[in-house]
């Protein structure tokens, strides 16, 4: 759908794309005077523009922490991303990446475009790392030294099953969860119990912990999504679809498999069971949430959880998933960013967009009673936690444009051109 065709169909979230373009310029220009930490919030906007602006509304005091800590995380991933290093190289770059934090002179090229530029200027990252509180270094390290094992242990094995999988997430999503909570209780804007982020001994990865579901929805519905790019990765594929999963589907017994249109019913059948296997940490998610004290922390956490349960519930029983990009909308990326400011909003988010999915369920498919009953307990989980019964933002639209439609957007064009005009006149 293109952007115009969008907007007509979808006149309401034109303000909150208008929104999305102010606050993105404004966190283009708000940058810190340190030139180090400057670096780190300009390459954020370049791997991750929605990120960038949300980070932007969190309170100083713990703002170059997380933008520090996701560049970091950035970086790591760079590195186990890039197919073309010897799996020896990078095994030992994983598990040795925490300590090149404080040492401004260490450099690792590789990556593609700007994940390249930020490899090429570490320095910068690592200047700005040490400008931080001795708090947030340990938690940063630490968490970057757990995750860089993790993804060392995983390039040397394939994720086989469920367990497997949870046990990747965990390493790569569910310790940012992790080290998320840690920052924030260090910074004194929440109060978070251990209960609530990683057991004492950290021996226990497969239980469910809600920091840890947090990161592990996103990496899941992420994996999902990026089928088709992870596929044709070159010069080498790399997945982390479980065999446990797929392997009931695929023809051939090979992922790939799925690419081919002659298998669009297995491969949707898989897809579906992938996505019903992710919606199982969306409860916790919502009570983890529920915990969060500070505005701006609560709206940082959960801005993405609500992309993700949008991009599951886009991706859910669509074949276009093996086929190019499926993401959602950007005025919808724009309204979540917007518009999701208490645990109310997240809540009716949460319930439209798990009842957008719902009537895509199809009762033959194999994990349909399963997913009905995964979407139930989000329902559940949104009515405890503070759905209000009057909201409903987000629904699927169909039917032809109307007449009146498509003369209420260009109206409403033509008075957002005004505005800009003055913004532009009078240099606002």
């Amino acid at each position: 759908m293109g952007m115009v065709e969008a907007l007509i169909r979808h006149p309401g979230e034109l303000p909150a794309l208008l929104q999305m373009k102010i606050a993105a310029a404004r966190a283009a220009h708000a940058l810190p005077e340190d030139p180090h930490m400057a670096y780190c919030y300009r390459i954020l906007l370049l791997v991750s523009r929605s990120f960038a602006v949300v980070v932007q509304h969190l309170n100083q005091e713990i703002r170059d922490a997380v933008c520090i800590f996701y560049v970091v995380l950035r970086a790591l991933d760079t590195v186990e991303d890039d197919m073309s290093i010897p799996v020896e190289t990078k095994t030992t770059v994983l598990e040795e990446f925490y300590k090149h934090l404080e040492d401004p002179t260490w450099r690792f090229v590789c990556g593609e475009k700007h994940c390249r530029e930020l490899m090429k200027n570490f320095n910068h990252l690592s200047l700005a790392f040490l400008q931080l509180s001795k708090e947030y270094q340990y938690v940063i390290s630490d968490i970057t030294k757990r995750m860089g094992y993790g993804m060392a242990e995983f390039i040397r094995k394939e994720v086989v099953t469920v367990s497997d999988y949870d046990k990747y997430c965990y390493y790569v999503a569910g310790l940012v969860g992790v080290g998320l909570s840690h920052l924030f209780n260090s910074s004194r804007l929440e109060d978070l119990d251990q209960r609530l982020i990683e057991p004492d001994n950290d021996q226990s990865l497969v239980p469910e912990y809600p920091a840890i579901s947090m990161g592990r929805f996103l990496q899941k519905v992420n994996i999902i999504r990026d089928y088709l790019e992870d596929i044709n990765e070159l010069p080498a594929p790399r997945m982390f679809w479980p065999r446990e999963i797929w392997g009931k589907y695929a023809p051939t017994s090979l992922l790939s498999d799925f690419r081919d249109e002659s298998n669009e019913k297995e491969a949707v059948e898989c897809l579906n069971d992938m996505i019903t296997d992710c919606l199982r940490h969306a409860p916790e998610c919502l009570f983890y949430m529920s915990k969060l004290k500070n505005p701006s922390v609560f709206r940082f956490c959960a801005v993405p959880q609500v992309m993700a349960i949008a991009t599951a519930a886009v991706c859910y029983n669509n074949p276009q998933v093996f086929r190019g990009v499926v993401k959602i909308r950007r005025g919808t990326t724009a309204k979540i960013i917007v518009t999701t400011n208490n645990m109310a909003d997240v809540c009716g988010a949460f319930y439209d967009f798990a009842s957008i999915l719902a009537s895509k369920i199809n009762k033959n498919d194999p994990s349909a009673l399963i997913a009905a009953e995964r979407v139930e307990n989000i329902f559940k989980a949104c009515r405890q936690y503070g759905l209000s019964s009057s909201r409903k933002n987000y629904t699927i639209e169909t039917g032809a444009i109307s007449a009146k439609r498509s003369f209420l957007v260009i109206l409403v064009f033509v008075l957002v051109f005004l505005y800009v005009l003055v913004l532009l006149f009078f240099k606002v």
